[in-house]
């Protein structure tokens, strides 16, 4: 060893014990999103994020969805166009809880995930990550929806801002094997006030002009090229679906036709007919008289919001 060999030695030992320690303290490197899987999560930690494959999305089928008829035509019809890379527009999905805003995205997803649909749940709090995901499937075969579950803001959220730049307003552009299928209880997916009304203007001819805060909420919702409203159910309609999940559960005609009372019985006391209480109620039914479990009542047929829920 020469004498200059001997005189960095002990600096070579001192800047590997440095880097060990490094090491220990970085966080670990972020997996690479597995692009066999179908559906997707984004998940964030330490400020960064990764796309987690889910492992077992719900299976929602569309004849699962009772009385929404003509909002599974028309978001069927969307994503197909978009499937064949055709003009297609985002979908903001509004209205009454429990009326199957949410699992009628699934069901989409179920339906097309064969022809190369995929999902990607991103959750409001991450939406400032959507320029991140972009730069991940932009460019890729497979047809991509963000999914974004009861959506709505407050003032000044900066995943507000991050949602409207994507949708329409950055000089990058959205991707054409991309698009955004919202769920929201809001219209206009922000609370409306009634001092927001003191800032509507009118000219000396009449017309009306809302305010700029007005404005501002209404900016977003008007990105979506496809709104779909969902309304409560009526005492028909939710029997109906009653029966299709106690069928669904191995009901026969006549035991379905004896639990009528007993389903009503059990709306009143959650105070709301949606498709989500008739599928909670169904479950319930069918796990108090079952003798023993059949093959479509296992935990998987389907989440507590389906047929025509959420």
């Amino acid at each position: 060893m020469t004498d200059f060999a001997r005189a960095v030695a002990p600096l070579i030992e001192r800047l590997d014990a440095l880097f060990d320690r490094l090491e220990a303290i970085l966080p670990p490197p972020l997996p690479p999103p597995d692009w066999s899987a179908t559906a997707f999560r984004w998940r964030t930690r330490g400020g960064r994020g990764w796309l987690e494959a889910v492992k077992l999305p719900h299976r929602i089928r569309f004849e699962d969805l009772q009385a929404v008829d003509e909002q599974k035509q028309r978001i069927a019809q969307n994503t197909r166009q978009f499937l064949a890379r055709r003009s297609a527009n985002n979908v903001l999905l509004t209205g009454a809880r429990g009326t199957g805003k949410s699992s009628l995205v699934k069901a989409v997803f179920n339906q097309f995930s064969a022809r190369g649909l995929r999902l990607i749940e991103v959750d409001k709090d991450d939406l400032v990550h959507l320029p991140e995901i972009v730069d991940l499937i932009v460019g890729r075969r497979e047809r991509f929806i963000i999914f974004c579950d009861d959506l709505s803001f407050e003032s000044g959220e900066p995943g507000f801002k991050a949602m409207k730049s994507i949708l329409d307003g950055s000089i990058s552009g959205m991707p054409d094997n991309l698009l955004v299928y919202a769920t929201s209880n809001r219209r206009h997916l922000m609370p409306e006030k009634m001092s927001e009304n003191l800032e509507t203007l009118s000219t000396a001819d009449g017309d009306i002009h809302p305010g700029e805060t007005t404005e501002e909420k209404v900016s977003l919702s008007e990105r979506f090229g496809l709104w779909l409203s969902f309304y409560p159910f009526s005492q028909d309609h939710y029997l109906e679906i009653c029966g299709h999940w106690l069928a669904e559960f191995g009901a026969s005609p006549q035991q379905i036709a004896a639990a009528r009372g007993e389903a009503l019985q059990w709306s009143l006391m959650r105070g709301s007919r949606s498709g989500r209480v008739a599928w909670q109620f169904a479950r319930d039914h069918a796990g108090r008289h079952a003798k023993k479990p059949g093959p479509r009542s296992t935990a998987g047929i389907a989440p507590a919001g389906s047929g025509g829920a959420t």
